[in-house]
């Protein structure tokens, strides 16, 4: 019988979690499939990205809504470095809605790049809405796992585009898991298109690591069994979006029981730190910068004098990490690769964690708001007119 994180499908349909586990599983391949959609349509959006980047004083606008809006918050700081001389944010459309005339301009041009699973969701089509009324120049580039969605059906024209991303990743489970990845994914593969040839086997060894971790990973019994009630997330640069995103999931799939919270190494002496106690794990996506790391490793040896449980993910994991840590796991991404991408990778971690810690405290990961609270795509939202 085929085991899915150290469990077979009997079981995880048993504990109500077996889309979760599966799309968990399924994102190594889920990103060959991603890759090679990019690929693909690769002239086609070179051309595009060609005449959007024409535009003179261009804005791009990364937006979604919770998870989806963690990708922009995850990609920021890589677009701003790549493309220094460009006006990029990273702005949710929970902002936005509430928000118009802060984000949008009619005399700026803008590049409105929209990730969403389902598209969907009422503030994702607003936003699109808005931003077709406010603003004069408008392109649009929409990153989706569904096909039949309203954003997907609402892209048409010269000045649109959409990604389509594969079936499987539109997520079937609660949480998303592989639509993140993959959505991701395919946005650092669109700011990369004069690159592809020589990311595609990258990419690859990307895929290889994955599979690695989704297979040693469950086998950390004392980390994924130990019912720790609080879970912090540190990550600075890209991966202080990432810890954005791996503490939603701890809390959406854990129902709220379970303590979490999300900084910088920095940032979390400042006033966060006090939520720790002898049943807190601290989980480090850490830095490849040796600079940021001195300011890592100063925090990793301050919790250990606190006796404080730690977890580091790296893919540089040296003695002092070793020493300093309680767990330590270093992945075999490829260091030609930028940095950023480890964030595909780093977030598995998260998502298995959150997956264990739900079934631990005995919530069912695929429906972990069965009292319809909270909603796999977003419900009793009002959309009202905007008049500019």
């Amino acid at each position: 019988m085929t085991k899915l994180l150290n469990l077979n499908e009997e079981k995880w349909k048993e504990k109500q979690g077996l889309y979760t586990a599966k799309e968990i599983y399924q994102q190594p391949e889920m990103w060959n499939l991603t890759l090679q959609k990019i690929l693909n349509a690769q002239q086609e959006l070179k051309s595009f990205l060609e005449e959007v980047l024409a535009n003179k004083n261009i804005r791009i606008i990364l937006t979604g809504a919770g998870t989806s809006g963690f990708i922009g918050d995850t990609l920021i700081n890589y677009i701003k470095e790549k493309y220094s001389d460009l006006d990029v944010v990273s702005v949710h459309t929970t902002n936005i809605v509430s928000h118009p005339a802060t984000y949008l301009d009619k005399d700026i041009p803008t590049l409105l790049v929209s990730f969403a699973r389902s598209g969907n969701s009422p503030e994702s089509v607003a936003t699109v809405n808005l931003a077709k009324q406010i603003v004069n120049n408008l392109y649009q580039l929409v990153i989706t796992c569904n096909q039949a969605g309203k954003l997907a059906k609402s892209i048409e024209g010269r000045k649109n585009k959409v990604i389509l991303l594969p079936e499987a990743t539109n997520d079937k489970g609660f949480a998303m898991t592989s639509s993140f990845t993959s959505m991701l994914l395919a946005a650092l593969l669109f700011f990369n298109l004069n690159k592809l040839a020589e990311l595609e086997p990258l990419i690859k060894s990307e895929v290889a690591a994955a599979k690695k971790v989704i297979n040693d990973f469950p086998q950390f019994d004392e980390l994924l069994i130990k019912k720790y009630k609080k879970i912090i997330y540190l990550g600075s640069s890209y991966f202080y979006g990432l810890s954005k995103e791996a503490s939603l999931k701890l809390l959406e799939l854990s129902a709220g029981k379970t303590v979490t919270k999300y900084d910088t190494p920095l940032g979390f002496r400042h006033g966060p730190k006090s939520i720790i106690d002898s049943e807190t794990l601290v989980v480090f996506f850490l830095s490849r910068s040796e600079y940021a790391r001195l300011y890592e490793y100063d925090l990793l040896r301050e919790l250990k004098e606190d006796q404080v449980k730690t977890f580091v993910i790296s893919d540089l994991i040296d003695d002092q990490i070793i020493e300093l840590s309680d767990y330590n796991y270093k992945i075999e991404s490829n260091q030609k690769l930028d940095e950023v991408f480890n964030s595909l990778i780093y977030i598995i971690f998260a998502q298995i964690i959150s997956l264990y810690n739900s079934i631990n405290n005995k919530i069912n990961p695929d429906n972990p708001s069965p009292d319809g609270s909270v909603n796999r795509v977003v419900k009793g939202v009002k959309i009202y007119p905007y008049h500019n």
